[in-house]
């Protein structure tokens, strides 16, 4: 399959570039998907004709909201009094408002001269690949917007080829893209693994929740292999495993860009483990990666864990929802232990029972990695036994500061490094783990982060605990006192 094939219908000039007349509106409110077979227009109804009766009311002379008034009257949909109203905004959200392909090409032809929004929410419209087809179009004309979403819109095949055909040629300033829940099957990965190849635009790519399995894994494992720009890959609630899942692991391997990368909800198994545990020996780059409820067992745990054992970059690593026991969880603990150059901050393994000497081991390992959480499901014996209850960690420090008539304010801008008042949470978590000032264990250091960072964000927040100096009266005023 040769994208150098696929060529839009566009206007040229002698010099190969565009017309100033293709890179009007007009050019988009003509453009008809085409044939495939013949290479010829598809027919449709007159009513879905859109050719300009009145020239003088041509879509080259009206913008904003008249030229998408005058696009619904042309394509006969009834106009979106919201993308109205909001057309001067730099995010524009109209998911869930039955679009259509009509309804996205009279957007699209509204967007093509628009300079203000930069970020396009379109999920769950039915936009079809013949609405793809409208967006690719104003996208080549439209460097303003970076980021869209266009997930749930069964897109299907056409739909994937219309994009990747975007991606390969270069020719949008979109950064981010989101293509979750779209029909794309086996035979929509190779466009995607041949046009990702060659970008150097797209950093976040959302694939999740679409029908990838061994080819396409074989397919977009070859892409990671190759590309260089992506740094967040969703491939989640797909079908990837046996030799797909063992594709993307030798990508990875390759790959020296990517930082985020979500493979959640597929079957890598243990052999996918191995595969990702030979990459992580080898990747420098990668910092999150999620591989929860894969059906890797304490096996594939130990596998991955001879990747951890060298790797310098990981920091989050989510594995909940895996057939793993204690024994697996001590393995990954061990893991960072062993490894000087870890940088791991985060083991997710939510649902696994610990015992004891796994809680030992863990506090061991963090009076050497104050920075290390590992979010486990229990601890054994706990459900007959009610667990020693800990002292408020805020309490403590509140009443500390009390004492040395200290404010809660300076306590935490003391360990701001940065000034924003935003604390990442490993920092927070180390500066609380070392201080002696306060003494708090490893439980309550992990009870006082949850409460700072309720929605995770990875950052404490005290902005609220922010002080307000009160007002120096001028000198002068304090002289009239005075005399008073």
């Amino acid at each position: 399959m040769d994208f150098l094939n696929f060529d839009f219908d566009d206007e040229e000039d002698e010099n190969g570039e565009m017309s100033e007349a293709s890179t009007s509106a007009e050019m988009l409110s003509l453009t008809e998907p085409t044939d495939k077979a013949e290479g010829k227009p598809r027919e449709e109804s007159s009513d879905t004709d859109l050719e300009i009766e009145d020239v003088e009311r041509s879509f080259t002379t009206i913008k904003g909201a008249e030229l998408y008034i005058e696009a619904c009257k042309l394509v006969g949909v009834v106009p979106v009094s919201y993308f109205i109203r909001n057309m001067e905004e730099p995010i524009m959200n109209l998911n869930h408002h039955g679009l259509g392909p009509k309804g996205t090409k009279a957007i699209a032809i509204a967007l093509v001269s628009n300079t203000t929004i930069t970020h396009l929410e379109l999920e769950d419209n039915w936009i079809l690949g013949e609405g793809t087809t409208y967006l690719v179009q104003m996208l080549r004309e439209n460097c303003y917007i970076q980021e869209m979403n266009i997930s749930n819109n069964h897109l299907n095949t056409d739909g994937a080829e219309a994009i990747c055909r975007m991606f390969f040629n270069n020719i949008s300033n979109i950064r981010a893209i989101q293509l979750a829940g779209n029909n794309f099957r086996e035979e929509s990965a190779l466009y995607f693994s041949e046009s990702l190849m060659v970008n150097y635009r797209v950093i976040e790519l959302d694939l999740s929740h679409n029908e990838f399995a061994d080819k396409g894994g074989e397919q977009l494992g070859q892409m990671l292999a190759n590309n260089e720009s992506l740094e967040i890959l969703n491939l989640s609630w797909n079908h990837l495993r046996m030799k797909g899942a063992v594709a993307l692991g030798a990508g990875l391997r390759a790959n020296g860009s990517l930082k985020i990368l979500n493979l959640s909800w597929n079957g890598f198994g243990n052999e996918g483990a191995l595969a990702l545990g030979e990459a992580l020996k080898v990747n420098n780059v990668l910092t999150d990666l999620d591989i929860s409820s894969n059906h890797i067992n304490n096996e594939g745990t130990i596998k991955l864990c001879k990747g951890l054992e060298l790797n310098g970059t990981l920091r989050i690593l989510k594995m909940s929802h895996n057939p793993i026991t204690v024994e697996g969880a001590i393995a990954l603990v061990t893991c960072v232990r062993k490894n000087p150059k870890s940088r791991m901050e985060e083991i997710n393994i939510s649902n696994v029972l610990v015992n004891e000497g796994f809680i030992k081991l863990l506090d061991t390992v963090c009076e050497i990695r104050p920075e290390l959480d590992v979010v486990f499901g229990g601890v054994g014996g706990y459900i007959a036994k009610k667990p020693e209850q800990c002292p408020d960690a805020m309490k403590l420090i509140q009443n500390y500061l009390d004492e040395n008539k200290l404010r809660l304010w300076d306590f935490f801008r003391n360990m701001d490094k940065y000034g924003n008042m935003k604390i990442p949470v490993a920092e927070f978590r180390r500066a609380m783990m070392m201080q002696s000032k306060i003494p708090l264990d490893r439980v309550q250091v992990g009870e006082l982060v949850h409460r700072l960072d309720q929605s995770r964000t990875g950052y404490v927040d005290y902005s609220h605990f922010k002080v307000e100096e009160p007002e120096k009266k001028p000198k002068e005023e304090k002289e009239e006192e005075e005399e008073d």
